[in-house]
């Protein structure tokens, strides 16, 4: 007996039982009501005692009431979380999955005159009908895969001990295959081998067999990027799955254990040996007769559909995710035209290639002014860097930003012909230098901003202010940070995209904000649509003045190397220690920018500068897509405060001299002359010094070697295009 049964029998008497006096009455005076009373409580008394003793895990623990009822309520909880599950399944993993493919179908992108530039995504076709395959079709895939299929409930016991013991066929079921490459990731652990038979059991409660195996087959992945059955067998034997014939049937259920090792267009023996063991499985499982089996051949491949067009360049990659919302969802195959201009793409590809860059890497985003890119460079070349340094690149954009301190002040009201200090600032903790070293009293807004002035920059961001400045970027579409009161944003510390800075440059041209770039045409808006939310638009005054200051920055200012016969507009940009160097503008409906710099931010070798380099490449791209001609530039003048700052530094040197047409420049750099030209397109730098005429064979070998190259792949795409398909 407990102790607490000590205490509970001192209650019980002083509840009033008399005690034992020594004697039993042999009389009818005996309470037996009180006696049988007592005999029950100490048998109760006895039976607590003895299952206190017990454990959880013995049959007679559970034989009491109390016992019972919690065993129904744990029962009850796992049904509920059972219950729980299958409703979380039925929302993170809804059945119409199932029927969508798996990797994304294969889009085909063209330029806007039709010719195709890229191909992405995987070979896809429409899902099979079980119920319209041969027999031996159905039987291949299920001998090698899950030969109890129609048998089980997702999950085979049998199955997985014969595949460990025999090594034929696969420890997953075709349901639980289904499961793991629609809904789950590759990862092999425990937890997800659970979630996949969890999901198995639920893809086997909610739709049949056939159901289950079609989805299966037109989902499943057959090596050399074709996911599908359909897809598979038009790809290795041009044949609709409904025509197969036994060997190709069985060719293409041994791919799917290990696609990319058995695909037959790269591996046919290893496909071949693997027909084998699918035939010997077969004649196993019942399917053949061994007869049959020894009159199986080994199939002949006939493949059509091959992918000649890269699977990427800079441009497609930018494209491609535009591509996919546009696109209808489904297995089809899509071609898509683009906005691009493959006239003005190979324009931009020649400008750039030729550039005498050296280590340092180039960016050209060209766009209309309503967003449609056009032209796209994301770097010298893609097969070594498919890095896109127009559209992921984040750098600091130098003066061009200043675009947005002048057009702030403009719409507050300053004009052209107002005067801004131009003397050092001496005060403050922040003390930015003019090129050169090289003030003056004042300067008017235009001469300002065509010398590039950096201490006038500052200034007119304080009288203005950063916040103003800030809201003007956001009308222009910049959504890159920008900080407030940071007075050196008024310098383009604040890093971007080309492509964000070069549409905001399409908004001035357009006189219409926010452009936003786009790959794919987009239909015009009607009046309605305009006057509800149409695009904002400067007042007449205020565009005519913000390109009254553009035209200086060319015609007499820092971006003198990019000059035009016809009018044009622009503005020059280099960071610090010339790390970054660009020039965006407009000319006719094309706005271009161009960026040069290393990808390590070091400094650029030479002191390229946006005055220079960048420029003649935008000169040299908009005379050819403009057909326009070029300007022969002079010396600058001497007298003129040319602007550049040490943050950023946006002036050429003044040694350095175009020449001709403007494809030969002549430059002096310490005492020595270089001259820079072309001779049949090659790039040649000679120099004149003390030691006398100083030719660069190293560079000139290397420019042979380039446009040998360039004629041998025009060679090529001459007889790719004369050759039928």
């Amino acid at each position: 007996m407990g102790v607490f049964d000590t205490f509970r029998r001192k209650r019980d008497t002083d509840a009033g039982f008399e005690p034992h006096r020594g004697y039993y009455a042999l009389h009818d005076s005996l309470d037996y009501d009180d006696w049988d009373d007592r005999l029950d409580r100490l048998d109760d008394a006895v039976r607590f005692e003895e299952k206190r003793r017990q454990r959880w895990w013995q049959r007679e623990y559970w034989r009491g009431r109390r016992k019972r009822w919690w065993a129904v309520r744990i029962a009850a909880g796992l049904v509920g979380l059972f219950i729980v599950l299958f409703a979380w399944l039925a929302i993170t993993a809804p059945l119409n999955k199932s029927l969508q493919p798996i990797a994304a179908p294969q889009v085909t992108l063209l330029a806007a005159d039709g010719t195709p530039i890229a191909r992405n995504g995987a070979i896809t076709d429409e899902p099979v009908d079980v119920s319209k395959l041969p027999p031996h079709v159905i039987e291949a895939f299920m001998a090698i895969e899950d030969r109890r299929f129609y048998d089980h409930w997702g999950v085979d016991p049998r199955g997985i001990a014969r595949a460990a013991f025999t090594g034929t066929g696969g420890g997953s079921t075709i349901t639980q295959q289904l499961a793991k490459f629609t809904f789950l990731s590759p990862e092999r652990t425990l937890t997800r081998k659970a979630r996949e038979a969890m999901i198995a059991f639920w893809l086997e409660a909610w739709l049949t067999k056939d159901e289950i195996l079609e989805r299966y087959l037109s989902n499943a992945y057959f090596g050399d990027n074709v996911y599908g059955l359909r897809a598979a067998s038009l790809h290795y034997f041009y044949r609709q799955p409904e025509k197969l014939r036994l060997n190709q049937a069985i060719m293409l259920a041994g791919l799917v254990q290990a696609p990319s090792a058995y695909a037959p267009t790269r591996h046919y023996d290893r496909a071949v040996k693997r027909m084998g063991m699918v035939t010997n499985a077969m004649v196993d499982a019942g399917y053949l007769t061994k007869a049959e089996a020894r009159q199986v051949r080994p199939p002949s491949l006939d493949v059509r559909m091959r992918n000649n067009l890269p699977t990427g360049t800079y441009f497609a990659d930018w494209a491609l995710p535009e591509a996919r919302k546009v696109t209808e969802g489904g297995y089809d195959r899509q071609t898509l035209t683009t906005t691009l201009d493959s006239r003005l793409q190979n324009i931009a590809r020649r400008v750039t290639q030729r550039a005498p860059l050296g280590k340092a890497q180039i960016a050209l985003v060209a766009m209309r002014t309503n967003g449609e890119v056009v032209a796209m460079i994301g770097g010298k070349d893609y097969a070594k860097s498919p890095f896109n340094r127009a559209t992921q690149a984040r750098r600091q954009p130098g003066s061009t930003f200043k675009l947005f301190v002048y057009l702030a002040a403009l719409r507050a009201g300053w004009e052209p012909d107002d005067l801004i200090d131009n003397s050092e600032i001496t005060q403050g903790s922040y003390r930015p230098k003019n090129s050169r070293g090289r003030y003056s009293p004042t300067l008017t807004l235009e001469q300002a901003f065509a010398q590039s002035s950096n201490v006038a920059a500052v200034r007119l961001l304080q009288e203005v202010g950063s916040d103003k400045v800030i809201a003007t970027a956001r009308d222009l579409g910049v959504t890159s940070p920008l900080d407030k009161g940071d007075p050196t944003m008024a310098l383009g510390t604040s890093t971007m995209t080309l492509l964000e800075l070069t549409s905001a440059y399409a908004a001035v041209a357009a006189n219409a904000y926010p452009v936003e770039p786009h790959a794919f045409a987009k239909p015009e808006r009607n009046w309605f649509e305009n006057l509800v939310d149409g695009p904002s638009s400067f007042s007449r005054s205020t565009h005519d003045e913000l390109e009254q200051l553009l035209r200086a920055a060319i015609n007499s200012g820092t971006g003198k190397a990019a000059m035009l016969s016809g009018p044009n507009f622009g503005k020059t940009g280099t960071t610090q220690d010339n790390r970054d160097a660009l020039f965006v503008g407009y000319a006719g409906d094309l706005v271009v920018g161009v960026w040069i710099g290393n990808d390590d931010n070091t400094p650029l070798q030479g002191g390229i500068s946006g005055g220079g380099l960048p420029a003649r490449i935008w000169r040299d791209f908009m005379t050819q897509a403009l057909g326009v001609q070029s300007t022969p530039q002079s010396n600058p003048d001497e007298n003129a405060d040319p602007g550049g700052p040490i943050k950023p530094l946006d002036v050429p040197d003044l040694e350095d001299i175009p020449l001709g047409d403007g494809t030969s420049r002549l430059r002096v750099r310490d005492g020595t002359a270089v001259l820079s030209t072309e001779i049949d397109g090659i790039p040649v730098e000679i120099e004149l010094g003390d030691q006398g005429v100083v030719v660069d064979e190293a560079a000139i070998e290397e420019a042979r070697r380039r446009a040998a190259e360039e004629a041998a792949r025009a060679i090529r795409r001459r007889e790719e295009e004369i050759v039928p398909n």
